[in-house]
């Protein structure tokens, strides 16, 4: 088999090794992902679902009740009053950007309490110069950073007993910095503590390349919105574009007029034909989360044992689909992100090199050969051009897909 593939032996044998050494951690995923399509298939049969919902609306979209029961769909997984899902968003950037211009006003504070947000929110908040960012707006930011990888709950519960703050900002995900991505627990205990010296402040959660990881959202541990990408986990690979918004009703309807106008909010929004997809996207999502986590194990197990610094490790439990390979060398993270773009069935003759992408301070690369243009629950390794030259790898439509992609990514480097 892999001889067709044209993998060396050597490599093979090691493969070999790899796949044998995590095998009961493959079968952990099994059970969170049995656990994560109980919970969509009862939501689909919950509301129903059938053909009409498959339905498309043009023009502003008026009594779209394909959309409107996907968001049904969305809010009864996620365990929220209602849901905002739409192709208008652009990204999940995108998704975030509304809805922290939503709930914040000039003079009010935000407070990220996990350090700096990921590169692509420098902009949007103002920490790079903007004249359309939450600073320019006279919104104040502040951030706590994390001690080690763990809340520094006393300065956290100290700033916010003071009742100023508007809005905290959690990221589960570890974006492009070293720490780890944030498990349930973790938040959950987090939200709690703040819960006792403040009740009014709202907990906002990016759960970007989060959902299906665990068994439950930070919708149900007691964050009051969460915001998510469609053309990462809840999409499914199936999803050609949106983002999701989900949480309070009050905070979800001012959101919905920051992305229309006020006095139309979630009234409007034509779906132009992607109902289907969003549907059949999140129904198998679970599945392709599970493939996306495998891969990422069979990568990690791999990598180390070639003696790179990895993160997860293997055996580690995991609340994102990121893994973290650290190569210490710009030339051999290159070679490797470039070897998963050979790896990919769309673009594999494309030779990704690091750009200027918009949104980021750093040269970036990213390799993702995808059916859907960004989409990194397919396959994707992408890293800013920065010391320690750490590849961020993410994704998987399969499991037997993500592991030949990041073979052939080790044959290259190799």
């Amino acid at each position: 088999m892999y001889e067709t593939y044209e993998i060396s032996k050597e490599l093979e044998d090691l493969v070999l090794k790899v796949e044998d050494e995590i095998k009961d951690e493959l079968k952990k995923i099994d059970d969170i992902s049995l656990k994560n399509t109980i919970k969509v298939l009862k939501a689909f049969q919950k509301c129903n679902i059938s053909e009409m919902h498959f339905g498309s609306t043009t023009g502003y979209g008026y009594s779209d009740i394909g959309r409107d029961t996907i968001e049904k769909v969305f809010s009864d997984i996620l365990k929220v009053e209602d849901s905002l899902v739409r192709t208008q968003f652009i990204s999940g950037t995108h998704a975030l950007s509304t809805t922290l211009f939503a709930l914040l006003h000039p003079n009010e504070t935000m407070i990220s309490i996990n350090g700096k947000p990921y590169d692509t929110l420098d902009e949007v908040i103002g920490l790079v110069n903007n004249e359309s960012s939450l600073m320019s707006y006279g919104i104040k930011y502040e951030q706590i950073d994390l001690i080690g990888n763990e809340f520094g709950t006393e300065a956290i519960t100290k700033r916010l007993s003071r009742q100023d703050v508007k809005l905290v900002e959690i990221q589960r995900s570890r974006g492009y910095s070293a720490r780890k991505s944030l498990s349930m627990e973790k938040i959950k205990n987090i939200i709690d503590e703040i819960r006792k010296v403040n009740t009014n402040v709202i907990i906002m959660v990016d759960n970007c390349y989060g959902e299906f990881v665990e068994s439950a959202e930070p919708s149900e541990v007691g964050a009051d919105i969460i915001v998510g990408s469609l053309i990462k986990n809840m999409g499914g690979g199936i999803a050609s574009n949106g983002a999701y918004v989900a949480g309070r009703r009050n905070l979800v309807d001012l959101v919905s007029q920051r992305l229309t106008a006020p006095g139309l909010g979630k009234e409007v929004g034509p779906s132009l034909g992607i109902n289907k997809y969003i549907l059949q996207g999140l129904f198998f999502a679970p599945s392709v989360v599970a493939s996306s986590l495998k891969t990422a194990i069979f990568a990690s197990k791999l990598m180390s044992n070639l003696g790179y610094e990895v993160s997860p490790e293997y055996n580690e439990n995991r609340s994102d689909i990121v893994q973290t390979i650290t190569f210490g060398d710009s030339k051999k993270l290159i070679k490797f992100c470039q070897g998963i773009q050979m790896g990919s069935p769309i673009d594999s003759k494309s030779v990704p090199e690091p750009w200027d992408m918009p949104g980021y301070t750093d040269k970036v690369i990213m390799a993702a050969g995808t059916f859907t243009a960004g989409s990194s629950i397919e396959l994707s390794c992408d890293a800013p051009i920065r010391e320690p030259y750490t590849a961020f790898l993410q994704g998987g439509l399969t499991y037997e897909y993500g592991k030949l992609g990041v073979i052939r990514a080790v044959e290259n480097l190799l």
